[in-house]
């Protein structure tokens, strides 16, 4: 695997292979065995947005490979002063092993890809969220004990994490079932690829998606960089809340997912939170594990 730009790009196949990697590596963090696979890489971290997990996993995990994890903050980069993204990439893929970006377009992420040498590595942008995606498929699993048939309800807005959820749990084989206002629906990109699975349905009506489902996922109303919508976007969601309700509607063990930070009291009650925070917090330790088997995948052969 050269890069992970999206999980559009990747096969069952490829996907499994990351989420095996990453249950090894987390028995061996576990049992402290070292796994030093990207001993003398170095990985430099562009951040475009404002990161908690992302960071913090993605340095942890480097250093616990071995490597080298390098801060870059666009605020401190020529690329946050106008340099094009091309010459970006080719200066840095002199200079380092790989890259990891966070950051507003996809594009961007592609032309680091299509310009520079080393593997790139998307950690968020406005149109999918593949690495955390990763991470909720390998709770899931952890959980569940396989994805086979399971379904997926997604309640809220058509962002990136419905974007890659969409993708990542069908091609895990999957049924995803989407609740989001008509004003806001995931991308047509992603609409396209779930349409024909048979395996996909949407609607605006929460309950009816939340029906026999196995896990259930939401993400906050007001991404970063929409603020400014906040209030309106409140009004848009307002009856799309995992709360008691929705839960009834699912199996009697449905998990609840969260990719944080959460807003309790909008997209999810304090109450539901905490009952399920165990699982919550799994997938929010998961992102380390997950993305441990990206650099191993991308940066490094095992």
């Amino acid at each position: 695997m050269k890069h992970l730009l999206k999980l559009l790009d990747l096969s069952q196949e490829e996907i499994l292979d990351l989420l095996n990697l990453a249950d090894q590596l987390k028995y061996e963090r576990k049992h402290n065995i070292p796994h030093p696979h990207l001993a003398g890489k170095t990985l430099g971290m562009i951040f475009q947005k404002a990161s908690t997990r992302t960071r913090v996993s993605f340095e942890t995990g480097m250093t616990q490979l071995g490597g080298y994890p390098l801060f870059l903050s666009a605020n401190d980069m020529q690329i946050g002063r106008g340099e094009p993204v091309q010459d970006t990439a080719r200066v840095l893929s002199r200079y380092l092993d790989g890259i990891m970006i966070r950051t507003f377009a996809q594009k961007e992420v592609e032309d680091l890809a299509a310009y520079g040498s080393i593997p790139i590595i998307n950690g968020l942008t406005d149109f999918c969220h593949p690495c955390q995606v990763l991470a909720d498929l390998m709770t899931i699993r952890e959980y569940k004990g396989s994805f086979e048939g399971l379904k997926m309800c997604y309640i809220g807005d058509g962002n990136n994490m419905a974007n890659s959820l969409i993708v990542g749990g069908l091609k895990v084989g999957m049924e995803v079932a989407v609740a989001c206002p008509d004003a806001y629906q995931p991308d047509k990109q992603v609409l396209d690829f779930a349409n024909p699975t048979g395996k996909f349905t949407m609607t605006n009506k929460p309950i009816e998606a939340a029906v026999d489902a196995d896990v259930i996922f939401t993400d906050v109303w007001a991404s970063m960089g929409q603020e400014g919508e906040a209030e309106q976007r409140k009004i848009a969601f307002a009856g799309y809340q995992v709360n008691d309700e929705l839960l009834g509607a699912a199996h009697a063990e449905c998990m609840v997912q969260h990719c944080l930070p959460a807003h309790r009291g909008e997209e999810i009650t304090a109450e539901v939170f905490e009952a399920h925070a165990n699982e919550i917090f799994d997938e929010a330790e998961n992102r380390l594990h997950a993305q441990k088997a990206v650099l191993v995948k991308t940066l490094g052969a095992r």
